[in-house]
């Protein structure tokens, strides 16, 4: 029996041409700015975005924490969501590493308002952290997918942006929200300062994420970069993939958005409470029987369909490439009634 992995969109595997490319990519020393591949992917990353520039990093949580000790300084404050990735799922590194505090808003989906992060502002109160960056998560993953609207992002970052503080995106899945609500890279990225997106989720790619926004920014995020450990030599072969990610693959997202909604309709249909109105892009969240999220997980796995624990009465399924109709409808069949 084939097993079913919606677990995560991490688990996806290159496309053939994503092999080829690899294999093909013309290389350098990309510490010394001299991969060609690595330069290219960068640039074509910083256009799509409208920025003027771009960097290529080993992970999401990487662009972020590189991101974070850009913009702050040991002691300042970052004011995020309550369950942001950048805050539950990074290892606590925004204050291990780049020395900063969390100040958490707790939003509706995951998202919150100009009126909360003016709420939530303290101002330069010499008894306070320095008020330095604020963190928006599009798509927010705990929240089940939810994006967040241009406007809403245009709103929070001109309430930052009066305050004088950077804005920065965790868009690990940015593309899926421009894919769902049909906008443009550059009308999310017109109202921050930088922009982490992945290329290993549902473009695909092996392994790596770029971080996007202007020259003086994307040059001291490369220090920041080498002082992680992170200056790659012949990184082409991870920015070949990524290349053809951003060029063929993005379109493709709206089918993992159909198949999520396809999945979350049949477990509604089997027992389990799902709020639809999250089902927004490839991820469902689903409610079991209290405290029986790890049964249905186990249960789910003897079938041969793998799914990850969000909470003890909460399991995640994430569609993407290499997961067609076909596979959520054999899903559901092997899942069966609740």
């Amino acid at each position: 029996m084939r097993t079913i992995d919606l677990r995560s969109d991490t688990v996806t595997l290159p496309t053939e041409e994503m092999m080829e490319a690899i294999a093909q990519a013309e290389l350098g020393d990309d510490v010394s700015r001299e991969d060609p591949t690595v330069n290219r992917l960068e640039q074509l990353a910083a256009d799509r975005f409208g920025k003027e520039a771009g960097l290529l990093v080993t992970s999401g949580t990487a662009g972020n924490l590189i991101s974070v000790m850009t913009h702050c300084r040991h002691g300042d404050e970052i004011y995020c969501e309550a369950e942001a990735h950048i805050y539950y799922y990074e290892v606590g590194g925004m204050s291990a590493i780049a020395g900063v505090i969390p100040r958490l808003i707790k939003g509706r989906r995951g998202v919150y308002t100009a009126e909360q992060l003016e709420a939530h502002y303290r101002g330069r109160e010499m008894h306070y952290p320095n008020p330095a960056l604020v963190a928006i998560e599009n798509t927010h993953n705990r929240a089940g997918g939810c994006c967040w609207t241009i406007k809403e992002v245009e709103e929070v970052g001109k309430a930052a942006h009066d305050r004088g503080m950077k804005v920065h995106i965790d868009g690990a899945r940015i593309f899926n929200a421009c894919v769902a609500l049909g906008a443009d890279p550059k009308d999310y990225a017109n109202s921050v300062d930088s922009v982490t997106f992945c290329l290993s989720k549902g473009l695909s790619c092996p392994v790596g994420s770029v971080i996007v926004g202007d020259k003086e920014f994307i040059d001291r995020a490369r220090k920041a970069r080498k002082i992680l450990g992170g200056g790659m030599r012949q990184a082409g072969i991870i920015a070949a993939p990524g290349i053809i990610a951003l060029e063929r693959m993005i379109p493709r997202l709206r089918e993992d958005h159909d198949n999520a909604k396809l999945l979350a309709k049949g477990l509604v249909e089997q027992g389990l409470s799902i709020d639809m109105a999250t089902v927004q892009t490839n991820i469902v969240v689903a409610e079991t029987a209290p405290n029986k999220s790890a049964d249905y997980i186990s249960k789910a796995k003897r079938s041969g369909v793998l799914c990850s624990s969000f909470g003890k009465s909460l399991v995640r399924f994430v569609t993407h490439n290499g997961i067609v109709k076909e596979d959520i409808v054999d899903v559901l069949e092997r899942l069966g009634p609740s």
